[in-house]
């Protein structure tokens, strides 16, 4: 595996072939696979990841529920709190339903209203990896949103390709590349072989052509 000097190696080489914006570009990073069949269901990556040093550009977070975790998740600002009368307006309406998952990154739900949630949303959440993480009753859910908001979905898509946004150009190299090994370590733990099954690491700015480099 690449150690965190060479990534950030790598990461400077993908900011260096990158056009000058007047804006903080995003950064992503690509792993490759190798030696593994991605049509297999055990090989269906659909991690959070929590990243060490997240973007100024938070993660989108709804809360599906109502009562005393309704009102903290409002406190809590998470972007959106649907309450469970309001979610049965999304039951007739395909384009709302799509519409609800494109516009919000992570979704927490009542645990009590999971079947409810998945039997109405179901269809637009699962495709896209956004089923609802259940919150018990008595959660710490300020904790969940905030620290969902410093995270990224990583998912494999049944291709033999990973890919995740782990940043922007206001990061330091070292900063990119410790969001990368989070990303990686992420992906390596649901691997057969762990990191034998990685073939290279690709990072790549909005702007620029991507950097690559094989994993020995």
């Amino acid at each position: 595996m690449l150690s965190n000097q060479q990534l950030a190696e790598l990461v400077k080489k993908g900011k260096d072939q990158s056009k000058e914006t007047k804006f903080a570009q995003s950064v992503e990073v690509m792993v490759t696979l190798k030696e593994v069949d991605p049509k297999k269901t055990d090989l269906n990556i659909n991690e959070i990841v929590y990243l060490p040093h997240p973007t100024a550009k938070q993660a989108r977070v709804a809360y599906i529920g109502s009562g005393d975790l309704a009102v903290r998740a409002k406190n809590a600002k998470a972007n959106l709190v649907l309450d469970p009368s309001q979610l049965e307006n999304y039951g007739g309406s395909k384009r709302d339903a799509k519409k609800l998952a494109r516009s919000y990154d992570f979704f927490l739900a009542d645990t009590a209203l999971m079947p409810r949630v998945g039997k109405v949303l179901g269809q637009a959440l699962g495709p896209k990896g956004k089923i609802p993480s259940p919150v018990p009753p008595n959660s710490p859910v300020e904790a969940m949103i905030n620290r969902m908001r410093t995270a990224v979905r990583v998912r494999s898509r049944g291709s033999l390709g990973v890919m995740a946004k782990v940043g922007d150009s206001k990061l330091t190299e070292q900063e990119l590349a410790e969001n990368i090994v989070a990303v990686v370590n992420a992906v390596t733990k649901k691997l057969p072989n762990g990191d034998r099954n990685i073939k290279t690491i690709m990072v790549k700015t909005t702007m620029g052509k991507p950097a690559k480099q094989a994993v020995e």
